[in-house]
């Protein structure tokens, strides 16, 4: 499938996503509600969400500088935005990487480096989802009770995360454990008939050297970069406040009081699993999701209306930079290009 045809499809989707959602949702009350709205903390809102993008972008500058390169805030800036884009037109948020590891690259970063750059920054918004958990556990123990869809989804990110947890340690600790894990699944694919016979052995050598850049890049940040690494995750974790911070000041904006730390914890669980959705770039199930949580906070008649804002301040608006930039750097046919060489990539296993 074509970048132009994906872009198309994320596009109706997410139409129908908005045309479904006011259709269920809104009323006659929703507009006098709308009125009153706050533009101060609607404008603060927005804010946030440009300082998100200038606090990513630092992350990337830091762990550039980790890793042992240089690279400025107009370079990376267009990282942050063509991810979007990357992220919009692919099943699972997964085609922000190629994106971004093909400006990297362009900005004179090894590619080898910026598989680690852009699979570290990832990783750290994920560790960082999964620890708000914990936190709400304790002091959000009644409000996670009365909700019984928020219990399992719980229940699920703290699996996903210590078991993740633990592959991460012992893969830069001992990699030669995961070569020898994973060497064992790829022959119980094969006698389950998953995996041809003939495929096994090139298979094995594709993950043992996957494996391999992985654990030596990953080592550049413990060594020569270990500071900067630190200011990456210091950087990371105000940047997800700030992230976090927009959905409650919508609902503050529309004159609805919130408990911070239960919209964060909602929010988080959201944005955790829509790492994981089928969708191109999550639509529909991220449309639908956000009514859901700010259904927990708001009226169900202002709750279709404050997710397809939140969306368009939150996302829409980078995926529109990205596709510019995208458009601009590659045209149509180049972002094809960068897909279907990160798709050769991995099939190329025989190497």
């Amino acid at each position: 499938m074509t970048v132009r045809k994906s872009f198309t499809i994320f596009i109706c989707i997410v139409i129908i996503s908005i045309v479904s959602l006011l259709f269920l949702s809104i009323d006659s009350a929703t507009f006098e509600v709308l009125k009153d709205t706050n533009p101060v903390l609607l404008s603060l809102a927005v804010l946030l969400v440009v300082l998100g993008w200038c606090l990513d972008a630092c992350k990337f500058i830091f762990l550039a500088r980790a890793a042992g390169e240089r690279l400025s805030f107009k370079q990376t800036i267009s990282v942050v935005w063509i991810n979007y884009f990357g992220s919009a037109i692919t099943p699972m948020q997964s085609g922000g990487g190629p994106f971004q590891i093909y400006l990297l690259y362009k900005n004179g970063v090894s590619v080898g480096k910026s598989i680690a750059i852009t699979l570290v920054r990832t990783l750290q918004v994920l560790f960082l989802l999964g620890l708000i958990i914990p936190f709400s556990i304790v002091s959000e123990a009644d409000f996670i009770e009365r909700h019984t869809m928020l219990k399992w989804f719980v229940v699920y990110v703290m699996v996903f995360i210590t078991v993740a947890s633990f592959l991460l340690v012992v893969s830069v600790v001992k990699p030669q454990w995961i070569k020898r894990w994973s060497s064992g699944f790829l022959v119980r694919m094969k006698r389950m008939g998953f995996l041809k016979p003939k495929l096994l052995l090139k298979a094995a050598r594709w993950a043992n050297k996957e494996i391999d850049n992985y654990s030596t890049n990953i080592r550049l940040f413990q060594s020569t970069g270990r500071y900067w690494f630190m200011l990456s995750v210091l950087t990371a974790v105000v940047h997800l406040w700030v992230y976090l911070s927009i959905m409650p000041c919508l609902i503050m904006a529309a004159g609805f009081n919130v408990h911070y730390m239960q919209c964060m914890l909602a929010e988080s669980l959201l944005l955790f699993l829509l790492y994981f959705v089928p969708t191109l770039g999550g639509s529909g199930a991220a449309e639908g999701g956000a009514a859901a949580v700010f259904g927990l906070f708001v009226p169900w008649n202002l709750a279709g209306v404050m997710a397809i804002a939140w969306r368009l301040i939150s996302e829409y608006t980078g995926i529109a930079l990205g596709t510019v930039i995208a458009i601009k750097l590659l045209g149509w046919g180049g972002a094809d290009k960068v897909l279907k060489q990160e798709e050769e990539r991995l099939k190329d296993v025989g190497k």
